[in-house]
């Protein structure tokens, strides 16, 4: 199988301080390439940094919600220089959390226009974060002109999934797929259209059935795509090869 891990963080040097091996113990499984995304500045250097290094990795760069309170409009000039990157891919993780109290909501929302307009201005694709406040991103959204959207780790419920379905947004799916009481998620992925899901770890968290609980890796891959392939009633290998072509579309790796 050939499998695309869309969204992990090699970059975090503490849960990776050999991402060559995690490269590696991922090629070996059938990952064939791994997104780097980044969270701020530094993190987002980070990753083109191991794009540069590794053949099989991509970064995204920008600033995630969380960091918002750090957040400068200074920060767009080097963002924008990131996004210029050949391998990079898409501007992410942006969005809204409203589950954690690390940035306001005036910082969250700062943070988050900026970064719209600046992918408005490149064309860029967008990776989301948001938790907890899909009805005030996805209003947001409404209001502008239509990018390429991915929601990493999608967890809102059937009318979040219809709206940003009616914004031609792709769905990113990860460890919690494969988790007990994830019901309602298995129910709306088997009713999204294949073509708009990927998979991806974001690794080191949300570690997939049976590893929850441990440090996530992208060679847990496989687990996700199974958890998956049961949810939208398919066999693996189908299932793999649907959400490498999607992930192939979204990101146009050859850009």
């Amino acid at each position: 199988m050939r499998l695309i891990d869309t969204h992990c963080h090699l970059n975090d040097a503490e849960a990776f301080p050999d991402p060559a091996a995690a490269v590696e113990e991922a090629a070996g499984v059938g990952i064939e390439k791994l997104i780097v995304v980044g969270v701020d500045t530094e993190s987002s250097q980070r990753a083109v940094e191991l794009a540069d290094q590794f053949d099989a990795v991509y970064a995204v760069v920008g600033w995630h919600p969380n960091y918002a309170s750090d957040y400068k409009t200074s920060e767009l000039v080097e963002i924008e220089r990131l996004l210029a990157h050949p391998k990079t891919v898409a501007l992410g993780e942006i969005g809204l959390d409203f589950y954690r109290d690390h940035a306001t909501m005036e910082e969250q929302h700062k943070c988050v226009l900026e970064q719209l307009d600046l992918a408005e201005s490149t064309g860029a694709p967008i990776v989301f974060h948001c938790r907890d406040a899909y009805p005030q991103l996805l209003d947001i959204l409404e209001k502008r002109k239509v990018l390429p959207y991915l929601f990493h780790c999608f967890a809102g419920c059937a009318d979040d999934a219809k709206r940003c379905l009616a914004l031609e947004s792709y769905f990113g799916v990860d460890g919690p797929v494969t988790y007990k009481r994830s019901d309602e998620l298995r129910e709306i992925l088997g009713w999204l259209p294949k073509e708009k899901l990927l998979i991806e770890t974001d690794a080191p968290w949300m570690s997939p059935i049976p590893f929850r609980g441990k440090r996530n890796k992208p060679a847990w891959l496989t687990y996700i795509n199974s958890g998956l392939a049961d949810a939208i009633s398919v066999n693996p290998a189908e299932c793999a090869e649907i959400t490498t072509a999607n992930a192939e579309r979204f990101f146009d790796f050859s850009r």
